[in-house]
Order: structure tokens, then C-alpha cells, then sequence
């Protein structure tokens, strides 16, 4: 039995994302929000970057200034390594049936992260495009995003240049640096182009591994975080090292193992995985 209608397949082909509102049930979603302001809490007690992933890096990054007083908690990589909850999530829901109907059948976890805005949160995400930080030989890749809290115009909301995923892969190396970000240029186009993904909390929104995509500073009074799982088809192999390194990766969790590799035309330049806790510290080195 298809989870998606024909029409929101179609949705998807054309635009390059899909909002399904209901994905995650309201008990499992009061779960993921406890832990994550169990973490919150935590957080509270440290000053910098800290925790590690298995590559030896920071597991949970702190937006700059970050206090006890004013968390500012925006990242969590990995979240799947410290949660049975959030495994379970990234193992079974209908936005995992969903993706599977659409870069499947076979389909492979490629990695987790939570990302957070407290209230009045500064941290932007510059536009970008997601297979520019994982080169894989074919694109077949998709990202869920699970909004925990609901999503708002005034708290940051992801925001999506539609049709963007049948486009170029746009630059996200500068003079020589990678900051991953696109060009002034492709941003001018993005910012008069993108439309905002809102929702209530539960919600998810499928985004295609190609898809022109940022984010404005959390605005409001409240919290915008999102449990954000990447899949990519059975046939898609990586061609660099994980940004976002997990002992979940490659793990099938629709279909079959087929042995075979899918390779399609796709030129882009490597990236550079970063040193610190995420890619807030590459793109930041672009020139506002």
C-alpha cells in the first residue's frame, strides 16, 4: 500500500520537497522533545563545543554566546548514537515509508543531526544545496525534516527554492575556500525564489539532496528545532568522508541489498569536512 498519493509523488518530482503534516505521533513527539530538552539542560553546564562523535569532533555545538543563563544548544550530531527514540524514529515512520516510495525501493540511512534555534537565535543557514558537502555518485538522496516544535514565519523556518533539484549544482568553494555557501549571485536569485516550509509541530518535510535550501535567525519567543534523518537510495555510495559521521551509516532500512552502484553525470568539487562541531564554522567564513 503506497503512503503517497500520485499527486504528491508528482509534488515532489516538480518542486523538490513535501510537506507531510501527522508524521510523527504525538507521543513519540513529546518523547523527542524531552530528550532533546534533557540535552538543552545540559548544555547549560559547558562553556564550548563538547561530547564527541567516533571522528573525534563535538558532538553538540553551541551557537556564540551561549550561556547558562540562555542556551544556545544548535546542534546535535548524531542524536540516533544517544536515543532509542530518535533511532527508532529514523528507522521506522510513515516520512521513512514515504522516501522510500520516492528514491527507493532499497533504501540506505545516511546520517542524523537535530538542529536548533532557542529563542531569539542568531545562527542563519546560508542557502546551499546538501550534495555539495557529500559527493555520491548518483542523487538519489533526501533528507527528512521532522519539525519538533512548530514552525513559524517569525522562527526561522527552512526555506526551499522550488525546482531548484533539477538545476545546476552551484559553487560552494570561494577564493580557494570551502564555506559552503553559493554565490552572491545564486543567493540574490534564492532569496527572491524561496518559499517557507511551516507546519505544526509533528510535521516533516521530505527535501531532495539538490534542493536550494537556508534559513533566516529565530525571530520569536520560541524554539525552532528540527530532527533532521538523511537517506540516500541502496545504489548511491559515497564518495567522501560523512560530515556528519555515524555507526548508523549505510544501514538498509527498506528493501534489499542489491551490490550494484548507480553512477549518473554529476560534476561538482569535493568539499572539506570541517574540524570544528558542524558547518556553522565554514559559513561563517563567508563574507556577509
Amino acid at each position: 500500500m503506497s503512503t503517497l498519493a500520485e499527486a504528491q509523488v508528482g509534488q515532489f518530482e516538480r518542486d523538490g520537497y513535501l510537506l507531510l503534516e501527522g508524521a510523527l505521533p504525538a507521543d513519540i513527539l513529546k518523547v523527542l522533545n524531552d530528550e532533546f530538552e534533557a540535552w538543552v539542560e545540559e548544555s547549560r553546564s559547558h562553556s564550548e563545543p563538547y561530547g564527541l562523535t567516533f571522528d573525534g569532533r563535538p558532538r553538540f555545538d553551541l551557537e556564540p554566546g551561549h550561556s547558562a543563563e540562555r542556551p544556545g544548544l544548535r546542534r546535535i550530531s548524531s542524536p540516533t548514537e544517544l536515543s532509542d527514540s530518535y533511532l527508532s524514529v529514523m528507522r521506522s515512520s510513515i516520512a521513512v515509508d514515504a522516501t522510500a516510495e520516492l528514491i527507493g525501493p532499497n533504501l540506505e540511512f545516511s546520517h542524523s543531526k537535530a538542529n536548533s534555534k532557542q529563542p531569539g537565535a542568531g545562527t542563519e543557514v546560508k542557502f546551499h544545496q546538501d550534495i555539495l558537502f557529500e559527493a555520491h555518485t548518483n542523487d538519489d538522496m533526501l533528507a527528512i525534516l521532522y519539525f519538533l516544535d512548530e514552525v513559524t514565519l517569525d522562527n526561522g523556518p527552512l526555506e526551499v527554492v522550488p525546482g531548484s533539484h533539477r538545476g545546476p549544482l552551484y559553487e560552494h568553494w570561494h577564493d580557494g575556500v570551502f564555506t559552503g555557501v553559493v554565490g552572491s549571485e545564486v543567493v540574490e536569485m534564492a532569496r527572491a525564489e524561496a518559499v517557507p516550509c511551516i507546519g505544526p509541530a509533528g510535521s516533516a518535510c521530505l527535501m531532495h539532496g539538490r534542493l536550494l535550501h537556508g534559513s533566516g535567525p529565530n525571530l520569536s519567543d520560541s524554539a525552532r528545532t528540527l530532527f533532521i534523518s538523511a537517506y540516500r537510495s541502496e545504489d548511491c555510495y559515497p564518495l567522501e568522508t560523512s560530515h556528519v559521521p555515524s555507526e548508523h551509516e549505510g544501514e538498509l532500512v527498506r528493501g534489499v541489498r542489491t551490490n550494484r552502484v548507480r553512477c549518473t553525470p554529476l560534476e561538482m568539487a569535493f568539499s572539506e569536512v570541517p574540524t570544528g562541531a558542524s558547518f556553522f564554522g565554514q559559513q561563517a567564513q563567508e563574507a556577509s
